[in-house]
């Protein structure tokens, strides 16, 4: 068995290994019901649901910028995005509206994160307590551990690691004020200490003792305050309230956050997971005279709830952290005991909470998928019928190579189906009607691969190779021609899923998908099965259905079984040069130049 031979059969071999992988993989998920045999669709195939949005500014009677507006929709589709929902259409109506359509059926939490107005907030305790009402005798010191912030473990992995918060108990502070008989003094904005206990004025406690986050209501919707005033809230997890003092900081001077494991001081994993939290250059200078005066509390005492600060995201405290350290370069981990997937949601919610303006949910509503359902049909049946008129052209032209294209489109679709079911489920990748058009224009790249191949193996055979070194010859310069032009398609594809938006995007990406499966058809099926079909006598001697009848493949030359060529009798015939053949017209030039 020749080299070439075994190098095809191997080619076969791998392909086969893939599409088993593939479909392998696909089957375990439909076997633990973690996924479906189909691929999710899009809203304008499978419906969806369709959120109307009012924005209005943060301070009233100013008026909302365009630019703001904007910025409203791209943390939006971020927010979107970090929830793996894809194929969502985000746009806006006037001056003041936005407009979000998720695909499917999404989850009420996927819906909360859009709709919150997420105005994010970071604030200094002042008080910790249980999620009941409580009374003045209840107002105990019962401290419990809380998340810690360190440094930023970028230079070496040595975060502070610390317990996650109980559910159970009711945290107060080590010193507690009493809620005096008489009113006490306003604080000022800028002059008090934004930990001092001025800020628990008499009626800032008597909201913090009414507040009962045990009630869902109290936990997502509610105000988030005066920013140049005391404040009390309810944990996210409804364990919690919290009475703090003023906004020191906001989400616009968050730079970035991420999510990673959590190590030990000597640089071993704990298990856990912490936030990498990083501000901007003016967050970096505030975020530094904040923890200086909170590690001060930390260090007298590492219970104190002063020592730790507030991040609020829609009126709710997302995650209220002890500092234990003097943070000066603007960087911090958030540890406690996450695991992967609630660290991933707080650094999202850090990272995508700013928004500039309030945003008020108007409307929800499903959308029929009943349009979709046509334009899925309509969409396939174009699909079908593009396939039908391929082979039928490929029977025409090719004969009996027709049997390699059809292989070698149902190879593509076998395995751009795989493909894409696996994306649906391991990325939440949703076909849209835009995707549709860039699957059935992938059968035209396909076919434009191979009818590249085929003839460059005929003008092989006409300058009178044998099958055999017709096929190693033109599969050597069809490769050229293939491989550029799949990397001109791929790139353009690349090009318009960075630039595009919404559907748009759906495209640009099965056409690269299909693009990259193409070229893996071609290497690894195409022309192995080629190199097989060499060998048998129906296409070794050129039978007349074969596709390779030499009286079809021009006057030059014609090849005798599978390693024998002879001169064509028509050859010797004077042609005009107009009628010749590319390599004709060579040759002839190279006669005239010797003579």
């Amino acid at each position: 068995m020749s080299t070439v031979v075994k190098g095809a059969k191997r080619a076969l071999i791998w392909l086969g290994v893939i599409t088993a992988l593939i479909y392998a993989i696909l089957t375990l998920g439909v076997v633990t019901d973690k996924t479906t045999v189909t691929p999710g669709l899009a809203l304008d195939l499978a419906g969806g649901r369709t959120l109307i949005l009012r924005a209005e500014p943060i301070e009233e009677g100013a008026k909302i910028d365009t630019g703001d507006l904007n910025q409203a929709v791209e943390v939006i589709r971020r927010r979107i995005d970090s929830t793996g929902v894809a194929e969502a259409e985000i746009s806006t109506q006037g001056t003041d509206t936005i407009v979000v359509a998720l695909p499917g059926d999404p989850d009420e939490s996927t819906i909360n994160l859009i709709r919150q107005s997420a105005q994010l907030q970071f604030r200094p305790v002042l008080l910790v307590g249980g999620p009941q009402v409580v009374t003045d005798a209840d107002l105990e010191p019962t401290p419990t551990p809380e998340p810690s912030v360190s440094p930023d473990p970028s230079a070496s992995p040595e975060p502070s690691a610390s317990a996650e918060p109980s559910a159970s108990a009711e945290p107060t502070p080590t010193a507690t004020p009493e809620p005096s008989e008489s009113p006490a003094p306003e604080p000022v904005f800028g002059e008090t200490d934004p930990s001092s206990f001025e800020w628990l004025t008499d009626e800032l406690l008597e909201q913090y003792k009414a507040l009962d986050c045990t009630d869902p209501a109290n936990i997502s919707g509610v105000d988030t305050g005066d920013p140049k005033s005391g404040h009390v809230a309810c944990s996210i997890d409804g364990t919690a309230k919290l009475a703090m003092g003023p906004v020191e900081l906001t989400g616009a001077e968050v730079s970035t956050a991420s999510s990673g494991p959590e190590y030990t001081s000597a640089g071993t994993l704990t298990g856990a997971y912490q936030v990498l939290l990083e501000f901007n250059s003016k967050g970096a200078k505030a975020f530094s005279d904040v923890t200086d005066r909170l590690f001060d509390f930390y260090k007298e005492n590492p219970d104190d709830d002063r020592a730790k600060f507030a991040v609020i995201l829609d009126g709710a405290v997302i995650s209220y952290p002890s500092v234990q350290a003097h943070l000066t370069d603007g960087k911090a981990t958030i540890s406690g005991g996450f695991t992967q997937e609630g660290a991933a949601q707080l650094a999202n919610q850090l990272k995508f909470g700013a928004i500039p303006l309030t945003l008020t949910l108007q409307s929800s509503e499903q959308v029929s998928a009943t349009l979709g359902e046509e334009q899925l049909q309509m969409g396939l049946l174009a699909g079908l019928i593009g396939f039908i008129l391929v082979i039928i052209y490929s029977f025409f032209q090719y004969r009996a190579l027709a049997v390699v294209t059809i292989g070698s489109l149902l190879i593509a679709g076998v395995l751009t189906y795989g493909v894409i079911a696996l994306l649906s489920w391991g990325m939440g990748y949703r076909l849209s009607l835009a995707g549709v058009a860039g699957l059935i224009i992938a059968i035209g790249i396909t076919v434009d691969s191979f009818i590249v191949y085929f003839e460059r193996v005929k003008d092989e055979l006409r300058e009178g190779r044998s099958l055999s070194a017709a096929i190693d010859h033109g599969w050597s310069r069809a490769r050229r021609t293939i491989l550029a032009s799949d990397a001109v398609s791929f790139l353009a594809a690349v090009v318009l899923y960075i630039l595009a938006i919404g559907s748009v995007r759906g495209f640009a990406f099965t056409l690269g998908l299909t693009t990259l499966i193409d070229l893996l058809v071609v290497i690894a099926f195409t022309h192995p099965i080629l190199v097989l079909l060499a060998k048998t006598k129906f296409f070794g001697e050129g039978h007349k259905w074969s596709g390779l009848d030499p009286r079809q493949l021009g006057r030059e030359a014609i090849y005798k079984g599978r390693g024998r060529a002879v001169g064509d009798k028509a050859a010797t015939t004077k042609r005009e040069p107009s009628e010749m053949t590319l390599a004709e017209r060579k040759a002839a030039a190279a006669k005239g130049e010797g003579k």
